[in-house]
């Protein structure tokens, strides 16, 4: 829209385009976008005791989450409340990943209980959308578990882990993290190959993402 309108300068930094630019979609951009663009509007426009209720009741839930006494039924109903507060609250976000939960959902990734592994993945995901996180959560060891959960999970977590693995794929030292790691971009290949039409999508768009950075 911004060449079509007759600009023939950069938007962001006002530098001249060449006559004919060459451009390239960042569909790895746009899905994370898309998948996203439900989020409510920003904390800061909330009341400040609505922010101060969900940062004492993410506090309750990530208590649940870690406890080693907790049954699976309660990790489950802390993982679905979390998952819908961290959506859309960025502070929320980093209080759980401070926190230590990250350990605790990665357990749940490996519990074999495919309702955990699902919003245990859908809370990964929504950490992940803190650029601090990305590089951290590599680090905590969860490629592993994607591609384990890319190989035998069910359609929605398998769909979740390679739209998991675009987010984490926007750091660029995190494309060569996931690259050499064993199976990882094999694991995309066949679920590109077998999957229903929403692993087909997600896992295409993760290896878009990936293969920008050349070794991949």
């Amino acid at each position: 829209q911004w060449i079509d309108s007759g600009n023939r300068t950069c938007p962001i930094t006002k530098l001249p385009l060449s006559e004919n630019p060459s451009l390239i979609p960042n569909h790895a951009l746009r899905s994370l976008i898309s998948n996203f663009a439900h989020v409510s509007p920003k904390e800061s426009s909330r009341p400040r005791a609505q922010q101060e209720h969900s940062q004492s009741q993410s506090q309750a839930l990530i208590s649940t989450l870690i406890s080693r006494s907790s049954s699976n039924a309660s990790k489950l109903e802390s993982l679905s409340r979390l998952v819908r507060l961290t959506k859309r609250d960025s502070s929320i976000r980093r209080k759980v990943t401070e926190s230590g939960a990250v350990r605790a959902a990665l357990d749940c990734v490996d519990s074999g209980n495919q309702v955990l592994q699902e919003k245990s993945l859908s809370l990964l995901l929504n950490l992940s959308l803190e650029d601090d996180n990305k590089v951290g959560l590599v680090a905590d060891g969860v490629i592993r578990r994607i591609v384990a959960v890319l190989r035998v999970g069910s359609p929605d977590c398998k769909a979740i882990a390679a739209t998991l693995l675009t987010s984490l794929a926007v750091v660029e030292v995190n494309k060569a993290t996931i690259g050499s790691y064993p199976d990882a971009i094999s694991a995309l290949v066949y679920l590109l190959r077998v999957g229903n039409d929403r692993e087909r999508k997600e896992s295409a768009t993760a290896l878009y993402a990936l293969c920008s950075f050349p070794d991949n």
